[in-house]
């Protein structure tokens, strides 16, 4: 795939377990603090890019859709943890609001599906992806750093997939 510019990564994923894999990639690169925003309508395999994610950040919890129960938290065997976020069901920014999303990224990386629906609450500096159906086992995928750290983390994805320097 072509390097758009500096703050674009574009992925075309074949298969659920090349999402997943690119999801690990990103996932081992993740630090408290992250934050990643996953844009996509329902189907577009947001949940199996966070199961490649939580699996590549050393999560030992498996990862489910956390539509029910709003924030889902992995753990790792050295006690870090790592919040995955469903926005889908929130209604309003005064129940955004309540989410304390800043408490998660003081503790560890955070991860929103629907961050649409959040973000005026959300930092500016961030890595937003958007992820679309193309058929059953393709979907196309696209990630946008807003911030230097956000730059420097999708260079370091770029290098992991692509080599390089």
């Amino acid at each position: 795939m072509p390097i758009l510019d500096a703050h674009t990564f574009e992925f075309f994923s074949r298969s659920p377990e090349q999402t997943r894999r690119l999801g690990m990639r990103l996932g081992a690169l993740l630090l408290p603090g992250d934050l990643v925003c996953l844009q996509g309508e329902l189907g577009a395999g947001k949940t199996t890019f966070v199961q490649g994610l939580a699996q590549g950040w050393g999560a030992l919890d498996p990862v489910s859709s956390p539509t029910f129960v709003l924030v889902n938290v992995y753990r790792r065997p050295d006690s870090s943890q790592l919040f995955h976020l469903d926005a889908y069901r929130v209604d309003s920014l005064g129940e955004a609001e309540e989410l304390d999303v800043d408490d998660y990224l003081a503790q560890g990386p955070l991860v929103v599906e629907w961050p649409e629906r959040l973000e005026p609450i959300l930092p500016a500096e961030r890595l937003w992806g958007w992820l679309e159906y193309e058929t059953e086992e393709h979907r196309a995928m696209r990630f946008v750093a807003c911030g230097k750290h956000y730059e420097s983390l999708l260079d370091h994805l770029r290098q992991t997939i692509y080599g390089g320097d």
